[in-house]
């Protein structure tokens, strides 16, 4: 790996590398809330170890987190739970599309992994039923979400979108299925509206790629903030949730993202990706057109040309 990139020079090439394909893949129309982003929008940024941030494009301009949001939500989970959130969720790879129910069927209602719809779903779940019996948080599961994501980022304007959690909601007919079938195995339990409806609005969350970069520095560091030392997330946990995230990140195109980038990861429909190099640092992109798996097509090429420059990959 580059023991000291010429961060200018790099993000210059990265920017001259995406941006013939600014426009390229489809924005998520399916839901009617991000149908009218601006495909031509672009913006990455990069966080260090260091504190340092290096940035190009919109890097400022809140996007819809949509499964992003599902690694911090696991991250509180693991907190909660440890081990037995795996009783109701699994962690290998689907090879299916990210709301498809056909595996549920055959493998009784237990989620492949927890990046899935179905198994984000369980995730939160296992929050609502927590914090639901915990008077000390009474905002619970989307509050505590919100409460990490304010705290790492050290940016407390980052919210819910409630018009992308309504539109989520209004068009969320597969996933109230994904969570009633689940619910006949048992697998999830409780007031099911009320799991979908902390599930809509943690995927509504607006959020920047300067904002998701540094909340998720933890991730690059053994789940210690490098900047403030606090401590997030056991190193342990924090190394299921790279492995997770490798896996299983990009829904049936993470093999394809593995082979082309070498680094855990998480896309988005809302056009975000969030990639965790360990050791060095974080990377959010943000271009809303998408490919056939619901991943960032500009923001896949950016990720692929950054680690081509640093030499950034686990497999080195």
């Amino acid at each position: 790996m580059t023991d000291s990139p010429d961060w200018p020079n790099i993000m210059q090439a990265v920017h001259h590398s995406a941006k013939p394909h600014f426009g390229s893949g489809k924005v998520a129309d399916y839901i009617p809330a991000l149908a009218c982003i601006d495909p031509h929008k672009f913006g990455m940024t990069v966080a260090l170890g260091n504190g340092e941030m290096h940035c190009i494009g919109d890097t400022d301009e809140a996007f819809s987190m949509q499964s992003i949001s599902k690694i911090f939500t696991l991250a509180l989970a693991l907190q909660i739970y440890g081990d037995d959130l795996w009783k109701r969720v699994g962690r290998e790879p689907s090879g299916s599309a990210f709301n498809s129910i056909v595996q549920l069927e055959s493998e009784k209602g237990i989620p492949r992994n927890p990046l899935i719809n179905a198994g984000a779903i369980v995730t939160t779940n296992h929050l609502v039923q927590h914090y639901s019996e915990n008077s000390a948080h009474p905002q619970g599961a989307v509050g505590q979400l919100l409460a990490l994501l304010q705290d790492q980022a050290g940016d407390k304007s980052i919210a819910v979108d409630e018009a992308v959690a309504l539109s989520e909601s209004e068009t969320g007919s597969r996933n109230r299925s994904l969570a009633h079938f689940m619910s006949g195995f048992g697998v999830v339990q409780g007031d099911i509206e009320r799991t979908l409806s902390s599930y809509f609005r943690q995927c509504a969350v607006a959020i920047s790629c300067r904002q998701l970069a540094r909340a998720a520095l933890f991730l690059a560091f053994d789940g210690c903030d490098p900047v403030s030392g606090k401590r997030v997330l056991s190193s342990r946990r924090c190394r299921r949730i790279n492995a997770v995230m490798m896996m299983s990140g990009h829904y049936d195109n993470s093999g394809d993202f593995a082979y082309r980038i070498g680094l855990p990861g998480k896309s988005g429909v809302g056009g975000g990706i969030l990639v965790v190099a360990p050791g060095y640092g974080t990377v959010a992109t943000w271009s809303p057109g998408l490919n056939e798996a619901g991943t960032s097509m500009v923001g896949a090429i950016a990720l692929e040309e950054l680690v081509r420059k640093t030499g950034w990959s686990i497999f080195v």
